[in-house]
């Protein structure tokens, strides 16, 4: 198991070479990091090849149709300037805040209902905006985003992670749940909004990466107002969320079928896409052509680079990790530590974090009562543990990774220096927060 481990970690360690020194493309680094990893494992070639062709298509089945049509979104934004008329709105609303803060707090909002993946997909091109209108380090911006979306995308349910893991620990207080993850969730954001304020005084604008240039519209009359700009955004959001309470719905409800179809996430991006072409004010065939031809050319590479870091964790996942995580619980004065740990393991080596947490959670039910952890309230603090675990760290073997770097224009260099740390930052203070929370409580039950 130990030299298992050491070979993701070698070809982790590639990655970070062939990306950011020998300035390979990242879809040639992460197929040689797959093919090295299966050499290292003792993987015949024919068999990692499948492994890898299998891991490809999860991803690409899962999420590529929703990075299509995010990408579409985002380019019919940007090319009708509504991204500008968004990005005025939401400075006027949230000026309060300092900017990476402001960013925080919108993707603490919309990851909720929404997967973290989808959320950054739609929200990209109007993090270029900010950063074109307000001269802001589009660096700092996007870990603001990324972790914002990421924090309550493990630990509030109706989310898949955390409801899973109520359900394998059979917890019966969700509201509770949702109270306490809620709370350790927003002191998460609040981190990683201080982690990109940083980046943003440490980097200066010039030599990163802004919005695509556009051309300033000579009267404010020229941008779409406000409130019709934003409904691309807003409605797969909206549909998104509603479809997170179907669950609770009786299926013989009026409708059910229809709600449920409508508000898959790739449905409810489609009907996106549709009010998206809308804001061709002229030439709209023309304007529709366009934005689908370039949204395919934009979204391709995206495509294809998050689809390998699929693959390589295609080979991951042949290494017994379950069976090495469950020797960790040996040491039982750890406590709420264990679960945490657990999930990081899982979540760093085979990169999902909703799959760390639910496998986590299968891992932990039997010790809950040897970890003082079988109450109800010891149950949230464990779910709270496996959820903040499961962040801990989002690197090359993650969608969520690739979605990052490349829909924010990151070399992969500065995503492991930005995002990676953004992300190994909330998971360390999360632990930190947890312990402390069931500390007090267990003195004070």
């Amino acid at each position: 198991m130990i030299f298992s481990l050491i070979s993701i970690m070698l070809a982790i360690l590639w990655i970070v070479i062939g990306t950011s020194y020998t300035k390979w493309h990242p879809i040639v680094v992460l197929f040689t990091a797959a093919l090295l990893l299966a050499l290292l494992l003792g993987i015949a070639p024919i068999e990692a090849l499948e492994l890898m062709i299998i891991g490809f298509g999860k991803i690409v089945q899962n999420i590529g149709l929703l990075i299509l049509f995010g990408t579409l979104i985002g380019y019919a934004l940007e090319r009708s300037r509504a991204t500008l008329s968004i990005a005025g709105g939401i400075l006027k609303h949230l000026s309060i805040l300092p900017l990476p803060y402001a960013v925080s707090c919108v993707g603490y909002l919309v990851s909720i209902p929404v997967f973290c993946d989808a959320a950054f997909i739609i929200l990209a091109k109007l993090n270029e905006t900010l950063s074109q209108q307000t001269k802001t380090p589009l660096v700092g911006l996007t870990v603001a985003l990324s972790t914002g979306l990421f924090a309550p995308h493990v630990l509030i349910p109706p989310t898949p992670g955390p409801l899973a893991a109520a359900a394998n620990l059979k917890l019966e207080n969700l509201s509770l749940l949702m109270m306490v993850g809620g709370i350790v969730a927003l002191i998460l954001i609040l981190v990683g909004g201080a982690y990109g304020n940083y980046l943003i005084k440490k980097n200066p604008i010039s030599g990163l990466r802004t919005a695509t240039d556009v051309d300033r519209p000579k009267a404010k009359d020229q941008l779409p107002k406000f409130s019709f700009a934003i409904l691309p955004i807003i409605i797969p959001i909206t549909l998104m969320g509603l479809g997170s309470l179907l669950p609770f719905l009786p299926k013989t409800t009026f409708g059910f079928s229809f709600l449920h179809f409508l508000t898959r996430p790739t449905i409810a991006l489609g009907v996106g896409v549709l009010f998206a072409f809308g804001l061709g004010k002229t030439k709209r065939t023309f304007f529709i052509k366009t934005t689908v031809v370039k949204g395919i050319k934009l979204a391709t590479p995206i495509l294809v680079i998050t689809g390998m870091g699929g693959a390589l964790g295609s080979i991951i996942q042949t290494v017994p990790l379950q069976e090495f995580a469950q020797n960790i619980t040996s040491f039982e004065s750890l406590g709420i530590v264990i679960p945490f740990a657990i999930a990081a393991l899982l979540k760093t080596a085979q990169g999902s974090s909703t799959v760390a947490i639910i496998t986590a959670s299968s891992i932990v039910f039997p010790l809950l009562p040897m970890l003082g952890l079988d109450s109800e309230m010891g149950k949230i603090w464990t779910i709270v543990a496996l959820g903040v675990g499961s962040m801990t760290v989002s690197h090359a073997n993650d969608s969520y990774f690739w979605i990052v770097s490349q829909m924010s224009g990151m070399d992969v260099k500065t995503a492991y220096r930005t995002h990676t740390v953004g992300t190994l930052l909330q998971g360390l203070v999360g632990l930190v927060v947890v312990f402390m929370g069931h500390l007090i409580w267990s003195l004070y039950p």
